[in-house]
């Protein structure tokens, strides 16, 4: 994959110019306790042991995370699975991680940005988002992901934010531009899979989940890279390390040498 920003199909929500301080996240299986695609594919696609084969694939770099997963959600239509009828099964199954309320309120109380940047597809993650925190909140938190394309026969298929990249949506590409501010703030990125690999190495601070089922791919990515990184159970581990950064009390060195929280 070359350095070259990929075009996108999609629109960028305006950068926080002003802030201090900006926490981005993935959604699937970072902000929720399960991965929603992961689910959909597991029960209503092929099933988990073709998907974890994918996953591998993807992590040891056999193939894009972009077709990768292109063909598990297929694997979903071709089951006959419509697309409402898949955002009704995620409303139902896909809970919010149990310190993440907490961790917004803190946020939203300090000025800082919460976005979720995610491979996922916006209607999906709107549906259980609004299902989980509410319609306010919900409409508050700016998301970045992929879409979809629903066609007139019933099916449906995802639309790329940046089909010419191999991460379909290069997560990278939400965070680079704060780079590039005069003053820029501190990033923190919260993440837990192949799909966070593009973003990894540009945040400040980042904060890797622990998986209770033991898909840690993307700690064994910044392991294998030597991606200074914390893990994290659920984001109420998470709240007293931001907390320390936002007032002075540590450093991001010292926050990433804190390794576990």
């Amino acid at each position: 994959m070359n350095d070259a920003a990929p075009e996108s199909t999609l629109p960028y929500p305006p950068i926080h110019k002003d802030k201090k301080f900006v926490v981005l996240s993935d959604w699937d299986g970072t902000i929720t306790t399960y991965d929603s695609n992961d689910y959909m594919t597991d029960n209503l696609g092929f099933g988990r042991d073709r998907r974890r084969d994918l996953n591998v694939e993807i992590l040891h770099e056999k193939t894009t995370f972009r077709d990768g997963f292109r063909e598990m959600l297929a694997s979903v239509v071709a089951n006959g699975h419509s697309f409402e009828e898949c955002k009704e099964i995620l409303r139902k199954n896909i809970k919010l991680d149990p310190g993440f309320k907490e961790f917004y309120a803190w946020c939203k109380a300090n000025d800082i940005p919460v976005i979720i940047v995610s491979s996922g597809m916006t209607p999906t993650i709107r549906a259980v988002l609004t299902n989980l925190v509410g319609e306010e909140s919900a409409n508050e938190i700016e998301i970045i992901s992929n879409d979809v394309d629903l066609r007139p026969d019933g099916t449906w298929e995802i639309k790329f934010r940046h089909p010419t990249s191999g991460f379909g949506h290069d997560k990278s590409q939400a965070i680079v531009p704060y780079r590039d501010l005069e003053h820029p703030p501190t990033l923190f990125f919260f993440g837990d899979g192949v799909s966070d690999m593009s973003a990894a190495k540009h945040a400040d601070v980042l904060f890797v989940k622990e998986k209770e089922y033991g898909e840690n791919d993307l700690a064994a990515y910044c392991t294998k890279l030597g991606i200074k990184h914390i893990l994290f159970k659920d984001f109420s581990n998470a709240l007293p390390i931001v907390q320390s950064v936002v007032k002075g009390e540590r450093t991001v060195q010292e926050a990433l040498n804190i390794g576990h929280a």
